[in-house]
């Protein structure tokens, strides 16, 4: 290793054994990178090592170092093009800072406080045309399911049709920022992604059932029905947490195996 790698590895945390700081690896990875961006390392448009030379400068596992990228994608200071590698889009300002500051639980508990009263204030003054509308999404939420290419166009058109039902603009305006904050949040973004990958999906039946509330224009089951699907949407980020603690256990229980394994055959 040579010398910037192995103070690289010191700063982002050393080896990939699953020992946090706070921060989890692939954050303090983004982190490392993204200094490396502020101090002109890389210039615009140049390409970052590949995945496999980031591994060892900063000591960390591929799949880290990949969501390491991710993050700093999502944030638009980096393009990651398949087959070629990654690419600097934009450096960042020294006053700049990688946005970790808000998770995927957080964001969903604001979505469920904000919109579970938002349906029980449409479901007052929810017209036809938006039940006809929020109808032909369910159909939409079915299609883009069935796609190897999960989109979630629909999903988020429904919710912003009832935002909109509201008839409040500051509403509308709260909600589409914590949609937007689901899409350019790394580790809400990470999280959703994984989730997708998972087979998790946007279940129509729970959306059916706040379209069946808001056609009865009844604002408690509306409610109801939003902050029961929300809680569902928490209950599938926790199964993919835990499938994600599971997989980082995995990796750090290898890696030790591993050091074993080298300090085994140097004794010998």
């Amino acid at each position: 290793m040579t010398a910037r790698a192995k103070a690289s590895a010191e700063k982002v945390g050393a080896v990939d054994d699953g020992v946090g700081n706070g921060d989890r690896l692939y954050q303090r990875l983004a982190r490392h990178i993204f200094d490396d961006l502020v101090a002109g390392r890389y210039a615009i448009g140049s390409r970052l090592p590949a995945e496999r030379e980031l591994c060892a400068e900063y000591g960390a596992s591929r799949p880290a170092v990949r969501e390491a990228l991710i993050a700093l994608e999502v944030q638009g200071y980096i393009d990651i093009r398949v087959g070629s590698g990654a690419y600097v889009r934009r450096l960042p300002g020294r006053e700049d800072h990688p946005g970790f500051a808000i998770t995927a639980f957080e964001l969903t508990e604001t979505r469920l406080a904000f919109e579970g009263e938002a349906a029980a204030l449409a479901a007052k003054q929810i017209t036809d045309e938006e039940i006809a509308k929020l109808e032909a999404l369910l159909d939409d939420m079915t299609a883009e399911n069935l796609r190897a290419k999960v989109t979630e166009d629909a999903d988020r058109e429904f919710h912003m049709t009832i935002a909109g039902a509201t008839r409040n603009a500051g509403i509308v305006l709260t909600i589409d920022e914590l949609w937007r904050l689901r899409s350019t949040s790394p580790a809400c973004a990470l999280l959703h992604d994984k989730a997708r990958h998972a087979k998790i999906r946007p279940v129509v039946a729970e959306h059916r059932r706040i379209v069946e509330a808001l056609k009865a224009r009844d604002p408690q089951a509306a409610r109801a029905a939003m902050r029961a699907h929300l809680a569902a949407v928490m209950d599938h980020l926790l199964f993919t947490t835990e499938e994600m603690a599971l997989e980082e256990a995995r990796r750090a229980a290898a890696g030790v195996r591993a050091r074993f394994s080298a300090t085994s055959a140097e004794a010998d």
